[in-house]
């Protein structure tokens, strides 16, 4: 495919969030900018979109019947540290 230079504006500090984002990912902000745009093209935004890992894991639990997975947070972190004051 062939590629295109394209110049932005944007907030000074976001422009260095963004770096610093894509440093931490060991990626470009010009290859995030890609990624984000391609979701959104695709119909799913781009918080909606599951990573293949959790796409795998997505189905493997199965809650007990009446009981919601809040609840089970709950009584597992209560009896970890301890009821809340």
């Amino acid at each position: 495919m062939r590629r295109t230079k394209l110049t932005l504006s944007a907030d000074s500090a976001l422009v260095e969030a963004a770096k610093k984002l894509a440093a931490a990912r060991g990626t470009s902000v010009s290859s995030m900018f890609s990624r984000f745009l391609h979701s959104l093209l695709e119909g799913a935004g781009p918080d909606l979109r599951s990573g293949p890992l959790t796409r795998k894991a997505s189905g493997l639990v199965r809650l007990p019947p009446g009981r919601t997975d809040r609840e089970l947070l709950e009584e597992a972190l209560t009896a970890k540290h301890g009821p809340r004051r």
